[in-house]
Parts: C-alpha cells; sequence; structure tokens
C-alpha cells in the first residue's frame, strides 16, 4: 500500500545500491533510476549523490526522506495489521532478529507453531549476536529482535522472554580432566573456549566471574569462536572447556558426549530479552510476543 515510488526509495536508501535494489524489487535498474528522479523532481532536490568508487549516499533531504518512509512503511503495517484485525485476519511481514543461542535452539519450534496458527503472517528470521541485533532495531531493519545477554541500551525496550543458564562443560572423551568440580579461580587453569566479541555470551561470563576478581583476559582462552555449534564441534574434538546454553547441550548430554562440571558457588543465569523501539510496539510484534509467552512446546 506505500507509495510504490517511496518503496523503491526506501529500498535504494537502505542498500545504498541501484542494482541490489532492482532485483530485491523485481524491477530493472532503469525503472529504479526513473522513481527516483520523479522522487527528486516532485521534492525539487537531490536524494543522493556520488562518492567514490560508484557509491552512493544519502544528502541531507534522503535522509530526511528516509526518515518519514520508515514512519509511513510503520504506519501502513500497522494500518493493514489493524484493519484485518477487525475481520479477525493476521497479515502482513514480520521481520525478527534473534542472537545465535536463541535461534539454533529456543524460536524454531515457537515459529513453526506460530506459523500454523497464523499462515499469512510471514515471518522473516535474521541471526547474529546480540550487539548485531540490537543494532538492526536501532536501524529498522527487524520489528522484533530475541537476544541474550545483559546489554542495556537506552534506546531499546527490554522485556523478558525464557530464562537460560550457562553450564561449564567439556567432552567425555578430554583425558585431561577428570573432576567434576571445581573452585572459580581454577578456571584460569583450563584451556576455554568463547564466543566472539559482542556475544551476549561472553557478555554474561565477564560478569559473572566479576564478583570473584576474575577477568576474561585472567583466562586460557585457546579460541573465541562465532557459533555455539562451532564450539561444540571443536569442544568434542579437543580437551578444551567450554560455557554452553543448557539448551544447546541438551542431545550432547543425551548420546553422552559431553559432561557438565560444576563450579562451587557459583550459577551463571540470564534471561532471553525481547527487544523493541520504546513507544507503541508493532502489531505483528505485539501478537508474536503474547504468542510465544504462552507458547507450550
Amino acid at each position: 500500500m506505500l507509495d510504490f515510488r517511496l518503496q523503491v526509495f526506501y529500498t535504494v536508501a537502505k542498500r545504498l545500491n541501484f542494482t541490489k535494489a532492482a532485483a530485491e524489487l523485481y524491477i530493472t535498474q532503469p525503472a529504479v533510476t526513473k522513481h527516483i528522479r520523479e522522487l527528486e523532481k516532485h521534492f525539487k532536490t537531490s536524494l543522493f549523490e556520488r562518492s567514490g568508487n560508484k557509491k552512493i549516499v544519502l544528502t541531507t533531504a534522503g535522509e530526511t526522506l528516509l526518515q518519514y518512509a520508515e514512519k509511513l512503511a510503520g504506519t501502513y503495517r500497522e494500518l493493514e495489521f489493524d484493519m484485518n484485525l477487525l475481520v479477525k485476519q493476521h497479515t502482513g511481514i514480520l521481520r525478527i532478529g534473534a542472537s545465535t543461542t536463541v535461534s539454533q535452539y529456543v524460536i524454531a519450534p515457537i515459529l513453526a507453531r506460530f506459523h500454523q496458527k497464523f499462515k499469512d503472517v510471514r515471518v522473516n528470521l535474521i541471526t547474529g549476536n546480540t550487539e548485531q541485533m540490537e543494532q538492526s532495531l536501532l536501524n529498522k531493519e527487524i520489528d522484533l529482535g530475541i537476544i541474550e545477554g545483559i546489554s542495556k541500551n537506552p534506546q531499546i525496550s527490554y522485556h523478558p522472554f525464557v530464562d537460560d543458564e550457562l553450564l561449564l562443560v567439556t567432552g567425555t572423551n578430554n583425558s585431561n580432566f577428570k573432576k567434576d568440580t571445581i573452585k572459580p579461580d581454577e578456571l584460569k587453569n583450563y584451556p576455554l573456549l568463547m564466543r566472539e566479541h559482542g556475544s551476549g555470551t561472553l557478555d554474561v561470563i565477564a560478569h559473572a566471574l566479576k564478583p570473584y576478581h576474575i577477568k576474561l583476559a585472567d583466562l586460557k582462552i585457546e579460541m573465541q569462536l562465532g557459533s555455539t555449534e562451532s564450539i561444540k564441534s571443536y569442544l568434542l574434538h579437543s580437551n578444551c572447556l567450554a560455557f554452553l546454553s543448557v539448551h544447546s547441550i541438551l542431545k550432547e548430554l543425551k548420546n553422552n558426549e559431553c559432561r557438565i562440571i560444576d563450579i562451587k558457588g557459583l550459577t551463571i543465569l540470564r534471561p532471553f530479552n525481547f527487544i523493541q523501539p520504546h513507544g507503541q510496539p508493532a502489531s505483528l510484534a505485539e501478537l508474536f510476543m503474547r504468542f510465544a509467552l504462552n507458547y507450550k512446546a
């Protein structure tokens, strides 16, 4: 329902590439150029300018129009949802961003059940670490995020989803480690696998170790890896230890591929949170939040 010229402008403005925008909109590049020129003629100003290497950037006018285009797109999504709600229909596109652990081990069955109930809602799911998902929300690339960790950005509204626990684990084939329990300070003695910078998991671990005066720099970090799956695979082929979500190791525990190591006096709990911009939440995002909170596996 959004004016197609504005939709073309919005796509070009987000991608900063006419070719990519044309492919995404299923129109030709000359058609994209035509729509942009019509908008520039209407507003009597340039919306893009060329920088080096054939790249384009938004002008001041372009930045202003992008802000209004984002507001209008959000308003039209709300209008479509509310009008459909009158006849008890839910349609539209819901853009969800989930941090890695949530995406891989928590959200998939909920999405499947949600689709069964709301078949006309198309969900687009993207995955990244907590820092990336917060930035995607602020960039208006997603309508709703689900993240792990303790981040508190003042521009973002946080709502509890489910709780998680990080457990210290190692492979059952770790011939160098036979203990079932260690003291927190002993963590410094063993090779550890950790997530990458920007991961909510890494932030939670650092926060949990702080009362014991242990910094991440004090630990013997053998490698930092970008996903839980890569950590698990490395773990099962090494003598390392790693902190992993209880949601992520259920299969490995059942198959006796890894085992849990207790840390005296230390329990690492963390919440998974919904994140939204402050203000009136998008209707489809609100619908999904209510559904997920009431979900029963």
